[in-house]
């Protein structure tokens, strides 16, 4: 780890402590909607044969200790523990009832064999694999119609040594999609926390079709040209909470997605009722993103104090023709960026699709866009915010926004079409589709 990051992550991981320290009581969390449990009953990998010395295959290992929780069906749950050192592992399915709890100083680290990597069926909403059609490649770490699981422990790795993986993607050598490092599908109750994820194959964190899901103090890195390292991407889920974490990969830090095309049309599940708060990081990609897969549609999103260094676009609203689906009541607020390509960018034209099957006339409807308190350094081109003839973008309420430009004689100007809203208090100024809201109270709830 480059020394510089050390040190911003112990800072930033001071900086949390004492913050909770002196406002005990008074930080604002989401995380109550999972309670973490304490489990009384514990096994270790060791028990099962595991061996950390990063050479020695500890698949059986632990397939049989989760094989063990699933059956044995202690009350309260199983913990199980892995001790320090580095354990080498193929895929491996999580239960019901069960917390993955990593030592500091241990890793779960996966081989790069990928010839034995298992194939599962592609998502409904998606209709194929996200990359190539047919199936997928399991995530490394999988969960399905799960209940109750906890992962956490003392800032132990999960690496998905994704780099063979992102190889094969730009020398076009893919048979199906990569796999994620960590997936719940179809789950409930759901606590990641305290671990460093690293080197995902693909998207890092992906709850889809959950609900009650919590995602904080977790620490999320991959190189900056690693390809599609999406940090967390919540899709189709409902209550979820994302505080409190770095992220530096290769793609968007944060992305709310809900399904593809026509296939995330018919299969109908929106993601909602989703928090992001206190998240800190970098990428030539988007900091904070709804989309572009919004077919089921996304609504109630609340995302605040966030910090971005380095970026490509800070907050990125995202969807396409063909999409259909909904984005509405999405509210940004107390942002700080810096060294930024693009501040804000909204746009109906972002996207690939996944066959020629796609609905021209599925046009996505985007309205209630509350952006406020946004503060930008160092800002190559303010924003943009461009929606589609036939479905224009309503409802687009900007307000105390500095984007500072680089130094030089003139800032570019904001880009808009087939919009309407207002706007408050925002330099360099927005765009005359965007009119006051003391001209047409437009908004002023808002403000």
């Amino acid at each position: 780890m480059p020394s510089f990051l050390v040190s911003f992550l112990l800072v930033f991981t001071i900086s949390v402590s004492f913050l909770s320290c002196i406002t005990v009581g008074e930080v604002v969390t989401c995380s109550g909607i999972v309670p973490m449990r304490l489990r009384n009953d514990k096994i270790s990998i060791a028990d099962f044969g595991g061996v950390g010395d990063g050479k020695t295959l500890n698949t059986k290992a632990f397939r049989e200790a989760v094989y063990r929780i699933q059956h044995l069906r202690r009350r309260g749950g199983t913990l199980l523990y892995i001790p320090p050192g580095v354990y080498l592992t193929e895929s491996f399915n999580l239960t019901s009832h069960m917390t993955l709890y990593l030592a500091r100083g241990a890793v779960i680290k996966a081989t790069q064999d990928t010839g034995n990597w298992p194939l599962i069926a592609p998502l409904p909403s998606y209709g194929r694999g996200r990359e190539r059609l047919g199936g997928r490649y399991m995530s490394f770490i999988h969960g399905d119609g799960l209940q109750d699981v906890i992962i956490t422990g003392e800032n132990g790795t999960i690496d998905g040594q994704g780099d063979v993986w992102w190889n094969m993607w730009r020398q076009r050598t893919l048979l199906f999609t990569r796999p994620n490092l960590v997936e719940f599908v179809n789950s409930r109750g759901i606590i990641i926390s305290n671990v460093i994820f690293r080197n995902s194959p693909f998207w890092n964190i992906h709850p889809v079709y959950s609900r009650n899901v919590v995602i904080r103090y977790v620490t999320i890195l991959a190189p900056l040209d690693s390809p599609n390292t999406d940090g967390i991407d919540p899709d189709s889920s409902s209550n979820v909470c994302i505080e409190d974490s770095y992220i530096s990969t290769g793609d968007d830090l944060v992305a709310v997605k809900s399904g593809w095309d026509e296939y995330g049309i018919a299969y109908g599940r929106p993601s909602s009722d989703i928090t992001i708060r206190r998240i800190t990081g970098s990428s030539p990609f988007s900091g904070i993103a709804v989309g572009s897969e919004t077919s089921g549609g996304v609504k109630n999103v609340l995302v605040e104090n966030i910090n971005l260094y380095n970026m490509g676009v800070g907050i990125h609203i995202k969807t396409n023709i063909g999409r259909g689906g909904f984005i509405k009541n999405i509210t940004v607020t107390d942002v700080y960026m810096e060294n930024v390509r693009k501040g804000i960018k909204i746009a109906g034209d972002v996207g690939d699709h996944p066959d020629e099957s796609f609905n021209p006339n599925a046009l996505p409807v985007v309205y209630g866009i509350t952006l406020k308190s946004i503060w930008g350094e160092n800002v190559q081109q303010p924003g943009s915010i461009q929606g589609l003839k036939n479905s224009p973008f309503t409802g687009i309420c900007l307000s105390n926004i500095n984007l500072h430009g680089v130094p030089g004689p003139r800032s570019s100007p904001w880009k808009c079409s087939d919009v309407s809203g207002s706007a408050l208090l925002v330099s360099p100024w927005p765009c005359s589709e965007l009119t006051s809201p003391h001209q047409t109270g437009s908004c002023s709830d808002h403000f």
